[in-house]
């Protein structure tokens, strides 16, 4: 019961997805006839899900989504989210780390629970972490401190005794919601001003382990 939890969120957090994000929107916008996005354009577009992207990036051409518009890049995505992304420096070694050290580990994330679980796996990720609460496991998604209570239970930690790192905003505040403390991700796709409320600010993944100590001891 005493055992810490540490959730992480995925994308911007502990892999940099959006060059295949990116290109699964850019196959999208190309069927319809649109004009494809930078990367800096989709990384500033990422943090809600899937939906929300997808939206964003019609209303970027002015243009109305729709279901059609949704599910295509779903399946696009989903059999193409491991060609490019990859965990950031660090992540695999520091990941074993902290399971080495005691830490239990858990993703609560925004992207749809099948590409997030297909992602993991191929990265050879997906089994250091007691649960994965992605954007459509649940009633409510991140802001909601709800996600983040319903991932952690799901990896069997309670609130007093977890942390959350992320890179976006929805992050901070579904922690702050939940009662946890947040450790900002700078190397990720929020703005440092969506770090301004959380408890620490990492610039490095390898810095986590020893905010998250300091954190809750």
């Amino acid at each position: 019961m005493n055992r810490r939890t540490l959730v992480l969120d995925l994308d911007g957090t502990l892999v940099d997805s959006v060059p295949d994000l990116a290109a699964a929107l850019n196959r999208l916008m190309a069927a319809r006839g649109l004009p494809a996005f930078g990367t800096p354009e989709v990384a500033a577009m990422v943090g809600d899900g899937a939906k929300i992207l997808v939206d964003r990036a019609f209303a970027a051409h002015r243009q109305p989504s729709d279901a059609p518009a949704l599910a295509s890049f779903l399946a696009d995505y989903s059999a193409n989210a491991a060609v490019q992304t990859r965990p950031y420096p660090g992540v695999p070694e520091t990941l074993a780390g902290l399971t080495r050290a005691g830490w239990r580990l858990a993703v609560c994330t925004n992207k749809p629970i099948a590409p997030a679980r297909d992602l993991l796996a191929a990265l050879g990720l997906l089994d250091l972490f007691a649960a994965v609460g992605g954007g459509d496991s649940y009633a409510v998604r991140k802001p909601d401190p709800g996600h983040l209570l319903a991932t952690l239970h799901d990896a069997g930690g309670t609130p007093a005794r977890a942390v959350m790192v992320g890179d976006h905003h929805n992050d901070v505040l579904a922690a702050a919601g939940a009662g946890l403390p947040a450790i900002y991700a700078t190397w990720g796709y929020g703005p440092l001003t969506a770090g301004a409320t959380a408890a620490a600010v990492a610039h490095d993944f390898s810095e986590v382990p020893g905010i998250a100590e300091r954190l809750l001891p």
